[in-house]
């Protein structure tokens, strides 16, 4: 390894210990959440979360060539997997074995002082080894199992490491800010000066606030005495004659009017304070923005050796191309934007960019390009493009996946425009993968996609054309931080929708509302729009008559309208009033209600009340939930999974595959080799093949081509273990029809069972 690869990898590594660190506390956070849940439902969103982090943990060591840490993630996410699809149960004892596994992956996170900590083999193949016992056990586990769990060793307590500080400036980067990696910011003496004049200006604040705390307190005072003395003129009015009345009378227009002019002499400076405090205040926030704020040439340095070594691997010519990359956008937003850009160009490589020849064909450049694009938008938003001039995503292929993964109903098919399909790439478990490989086709992916930018309060779409390419635009604001939102309220609650996603708020007329089946839609601008009350899409339960505030309309024949706007939808909210449109700090919910439905945090109003921030993208799918609802898998208990030949002319591996399928529940047969499984599969029904290539009399590949010939065999998967690992060889499994191609070298049981799993 040359000395500038060895440089340029420690940096990438500096950035990975950060992530990883990220995402094994998110693991962590979920174990301990699923002690806590009693709820089936519950606990099937938090395992979401768990295997979605496990397996952007996975690829991540495997694009900075951590291959201990990818090895020990792999069975881990196998048994997260299972968990998800309730082939095994939890358990206090696996519980345990998570946690200690997570302590020992924080174990090998490179350092400072260690860009590759050495790591204890013997280690990593006792942890890979007790968690593919996990799978392999079911939801019974043996007395040996047990007993091996019992008797491991714990895993020493681990000690957070030195956070490491890459040097690097990139060629993009300002002078006067600098990412230093693992969180730390390097600030230039000129932005901090600012700062501390700023600050200096704040004392003067202080003292105004104290002087005019003086002034009231005078004023106070003056009132205090001026009913004293009232109380004294009163009386001796009562007993005096006219002129002790008249005397009276203008002692209290004297200091009547000394009060008025205290008063008016306060106000003012009042809203001079105001005014002085307000340009200070948002000066300051602007200025501590621009700390945070860094180009997004720091985020895609990574990206084109991804890019590169996923080509290479697949024999695929790929260029990266980067534009806009001197915009700032805010650290915070750079960080979490890392993994979905990563699957991203995954994607891109894996189902997009054609193989040369392919290419070639149809008179395109034989080698392919995806362009990162980064460009401002008005109101402070950025619009990040992830474009391939591959070969597009196939719409009916989507469909079909997604029907398959039982995320869409198929007679709800009928009502989805092509627009629609292409959006169910972004449900989990959807994949077109024609092939399940330890790069792609599990499905996970593009869900952590759309939820990491809907969890910047962005919004992400998706455009694609056949043999054209696709593009993925993502719009999000450039800083995480106070937002503009509208007040609006439903009975005697109100909530905040951002303005972002507000486009017009309406007042209509109850006679301009039409019922298309069975449903209330209203026209605005010349679009026929569903119109869904709050109430019902929060599912709140509100009173009979509410009573209405002093600024509410009391002619009951119009009522108010929110028109909401989320990755290209648009809905009209039925709200009782719309109260006031104003900048709004949210503040986040705590571990306690993490996973809140249609809640994104709260907000504190000037008055001191507290009201909750809308999370939009929860409120669109709960107000379509009739209209779209995602069909849940029905859970079954099965005394048999299924029944599978497994085709192998080793007797080792043979029984090996065999044991750990019928350990897990399928009914299995064998075959010695290609003839004798195709003899099988002409004359018995199975429901899935696992099978070697390189065997006597029919290897796998030819075993394959002759059940996709045959018309009652055609459907049936085909899962290839087979020690051939090259591109050639993978490519060969595809063109004969294989629906999986797990390499032996990097075989396990749990990945085994979770592919099987899938292809059932």
């Amino acid at each position: 390894m040359d000395d500038k690869h060895a440089k340029f990898l420690k940096r990438l590594r500096a950035t990975f210990r950060v992530e990883a660190d990220a995402h094994i506390r998110s693991i962590s956070s979920g174990l301990i959440d699923l002690e806590k849940s009693q709820t089936p439902e519950k606990h099937a969103e938090i395992l979401e979360v768990i295997l979605r982090e496990a397996h952007s943990l996975k690829g991540a060591a495997r694009s900075v060539e951590l291959k201990d840490i990818e090895s020990v993630c792999q069975p881990l996410e196998g048994a997260f997997s299972a968990l998800k699809h309730q082939s095994i149960s939890l358990s206090p004892e696996r519980l345990d074995l998570f946690h200690q596994t997570l302590d020992f992956l924080n174990q090998l996170l490179p350092t400072d002082e260690e860009e590759t900590p050495s790591a204890d083999r013997a280690r990593v193949r006792e942890f890979k080894s007790l968690l593919k016992k996990v799978v392999s056990s079911g939801n019974v586990a043996s007395s040996k199992d047990r007993k091996t769990k019992a008797d491991h060793k714990p895993v020493e307590p681990y000690q957070e490491p030195i956070e490491p500080q890459t040097e690097t400036i990139a060629k993009q980067a300002p002078a006067e800010i600098i990412a230093a990696g693992s969180g730390r910011v390097r600030v230039s003496t000129n932005r901090l000066e600012s700062l501390l004049l700023q600050a200096e200006e704040l004392i003067q604040v202080k003292l105004a606030a104290e002087q005019r705390n003086n002034d009231l307190k005078q004023i106070h005072h003056a009132i205090s005495v001026l009913m004293d003395e009232s109380k004294k003129w009163t009386d001796r009015v009562k007993t005096g004659d006219d002129s002790t009345f008249k005397d009276w009378h203008q002692w209290n227009e004297k200091q009547l009017k000394l009060l008025v002019n205290q008063i008016t002499l306060l106000t003012n400076a009042l809203n001079q304070d105001q005014r002085t405090t307000k340009n200070l205040v948002d000066e300051h926030l602007e200025e501590m923005r621009k700390i945070l704020m860094l180009p997004a040439s720091l985020l895609v340095e990574t990206f084109p050796k991804i890019v590169r070594d996923l080509a290479r691997d697949q024999g695929k010519d790929v260029d990266v191309v980067v534009n806009g990359q001197a915009i700032e956008i805010d650290k915070r937003i750079l960080d979490e934007l890392r993994d979905p850009i990563n699957h991203l160009l995954r994607n891109c490589v894996d189902h997009g960019i054609e193989k040369p020849d392919t290419r070639a064909s149809l008179g395109k450049a034989t080698r392919g390009t995806i362009t990162i694009s980064f460009e401002t938008k008005s109101n402070k938003q950025i619009e990040i493009l992830i474009s391939d001039d591959g070969a597009g995503i196939d719409a009916e292929q989507v469909l079909a996946a997604a029907i398959k993964a039982k995320t869409i109903a198929p007679e709800s098919t009928k009502k989805l425009d092509d627009q629609d399909i292409l959006s169910l790439i972004f449900q989990s478990g959807v994949s077109t993968s024609r092939i399940i490989t330890d790069i792609s086709g599990r499905g996970l992916g593009m869900a952590i996609v759309r939820e990491k930018v809907e969890k910047l309060g962005g919004v992400v779409s998706i455009e694609s054309r056949k043999h054209e390419g696709t593009t993925f635009k993502f719009l999000l604001p450039l800083t995480l931080a106070s937002f503009r939102g509208i007040l609006v309220a439903v009975d005697e609650h109100v909530f905040v929708l951002p303005t972002l996603n507000v486009q017009r708020t309406l007042r209509v007329n109850r006679s301009s509302i039409k019922t298309v089946e069975n449903r209330e839609t209203i026209n605005v601008d010349g679009q026929i729009l569903p119109l869904i009350g709050l109430d019902a899409a929060l599912n709140l339960q509100v009173r009979k008559k509410r009573t209405r505030s002093h600024n509410s309309l009391p002619n009951e024949d119009y009522l108010y309208v929110a028109v909401v706007a989320f990755s290209e939808k648009r809905l009209a909210f039925r709200v009782d009033e719309i109260l006031d449109e104003q900048q709004v700090m949210v503040k986040g919910l705590g571990p306690q209600l993490k996973y809140l439905y249609n809640v994104a945090g709260a907000a504190v109003l000037g008055s001191g009340k507290i009201v909750p921030v809308i999370n939009v993208s929860d409120l669109m799918k709960s107000a379509m939930r009739v209209e779209f609802s995602a069909r849940p898998a029905e859970e079954e208990e099965f005394t048999n999974k299924g029944k599978v030949l497994v085709a192998e002319d080793s007797i080792t591996s043979r029984t090996l595959i065999k044991n750990i399928l019928e350990s897990s529940g399928y009914d299995v047969t064998t075959a010695v080799d290609g003839a004798d499984a195709y003899d099988r599969v002409l004359s018995e029904t199975f429901d899935l093949v696992v099978s070697d290539v390189d065997m006597p009399n029919m290897s796998g590949f030819e075993l394959t081509t002759k059940i996709r010939s045959e018309k009652k065999l055609s459907e049936i998967p085909v899962v290839l273990v087979t020690a051939l690992e090259s591109k050639e060889d993978r490519e060969r499994g595809i063109d004969a029809g294989a629906d999986a191609y797990i390499v032996k070298s990097s075989f396990d049981q749990s990945n085994l069972l979770e592919v099987i799993q899938r292809l059932l």
